[in-house]
């Protein structure tokens, strides 16, 4: 296919990823195999030389209950999360620590609060760039971590105004918080070269390394620093100046415990990262020739990341179009004749979060049979209106 940089060109079919039945699989379907995220926690753990310590998993990839117990029973105890629903559902898995990583503000901070209070056994932290969000957790059991922009300009104080950070630490300090450490998601290096993005990386963890001596300084411990989703965990673990210091360095990719089309290529290959997630669709018509469509538009595998958004698992003469909403279509390059209406296909997301987010159950296969249908628990938001959440509990209990 040859179709982008940071995405993989073919998907080699493996038969340990085929349903042995599907003729009561409802499609387009989520399907998840145990063994290969199990796979993937220990290969991860192994580039973190055995540390289950040093990884806070984002809960936006794993989104499954199942998936989260996995990463717990491996030791794996910090997590971090964006909307209220993953905290509670990291919480309710038995997640031992827990950063709220997006500036919540109004109902949603209060929410957070109720969690808080709710789970008192987890440490739970939120962000915070200005005064404003400082003074909302005013009295509240959660810590507080100071969001640093990167140059991703989504949100946090740029590092460069170290007298910022330090001016807001006071602020922290006077209204009773804990202060624990400082939150940079290097995010935006994904699409370069590996050496391009290594040397951009540290770059930038040379200026946050400038914030954290500004911060000790003022006579403020840092306890610990978070660095790297999936494309910049290489450069975090290959960074010396994380190496000896007094604070706990951490790195929070998601996408690696299921992997997908853009993660793989991203990655490097020794980290023998495996595809733990996948779309079955079918064929739901051949309207012209050189033309398949399938059942898997972007309201099931999402196009996010642009087109194509998925790979075809052992398919390297289609070639996924621009979707709609249902519908997924397929150039069939050269000769060849392409699969027949009803026919079964496995897909590769380029983006998996997301598409995990499509789903409300997901299909654990183990040796090829269907074990059990696991809600995505962590998907979408919670009821819109605080005190939903304690009425709906109620209902279900009653």
């Amino acid at each position: 296919m040859g179709i982008l940089k940071f995405m993989l060109n073919e998907f080699a079919w493996d038969e340990r990823y085929r349903v042995s039945s599907i003729h009561d699989v409802l499609t387009p379907a989520l399907v998840v195999y145990p063994e290969m995220i199990s796979h993937n926690i220990e290969q991860t753990l192994r580039a973190l030389d055995g540390n289950a310590d040093r990884w806070r998993v984002h809960v936006k990839t794993a989104k499954l209950e199942y998936t989260l117990r996995m990463l717990a029973e491996r030791g794996v105890g910090n997590f971090k999360c964006a909307t209220t629903l993953e905290l509670l559902v990291a919480c309710r898995s038995g997640a031992k620590d827990v950063l709220v990583a997006y500036p919540m503000v109004g109902a949603n901070a209060r929410r957070v609060t109720e969690i808080a209070d709710a789970y008192s056994q987890a440490r739970i932290s939120v962000l915070a760039e200005n005064a404003g969000q400082v003074q909302q957790w005013r009295g509240s059991s959660v810590g507080v971590f100071l969001d640093i922009n990167p140059g991703m300009n989504r949100t946090g104080i740029e590092q460069s105004h170290s007298h910022e950070v330090v001016r807001l630490l006071r602020a922290v300090r006077d209204a009773g918080l804990e202060f624990r450490g400082l939150h940079y998601y290097d995010g935006q290096y994904g699409g370069l070269d590996e050496s391009e993005r290594t040397a951009a990386a540290h770059a930038g963890y040379d200026s946050l390394l400038k914030v954290v001596s500004e911060v000790e300084s003022s006579g403020v411990h840092v306890p610990e620093v978070i660095t790297a989703g999936t494309p910049t965990l290489p450069c975090s673990l290959a960074y010396q100046g994380f190496r000896g210091q007094e604070f706990v360095h951490r790195v929070s990719p998601g996408t690696i415990a299921y992997n997908d089309a853009t993660s793989l290529a991203q990655l490097p290959a020794e980290y023998g990262l495996q595809p733990a997630v996948l779309i079955l669709t079918r064929v739901v018509s051949r309207p012209r020739p050189g033309v398949v469509t399938c059942d898997a538009g972007h309201k099931a595998v999402s196009a996010d990341a642009g087109v194509p958004t998925c790979l075809v698992a052992g398919h390297l003469e289609l070639t996924p179009l621009s979707p709609s909403e249902e519908h997924l279509p397929m150039a069939v390059t050269g000769d060849a004749t392409g699969p027949e209406v009803g026919e079964a296909l496995y897909l590769l997301p380029r983006h998996v979060c997301p598409t995990v987010n499509n789903f409300d159950c997901a299909l654990l296969l183990r040796n090829g049979q269907i074990e059990t249908v696991e809600k995505v628990s962590a998907r979408g938001r919670e009821e819109p209106l605080l005190g939903a959440q304690e009425r709906t509990a109620a209902l279900a209990r009653s």
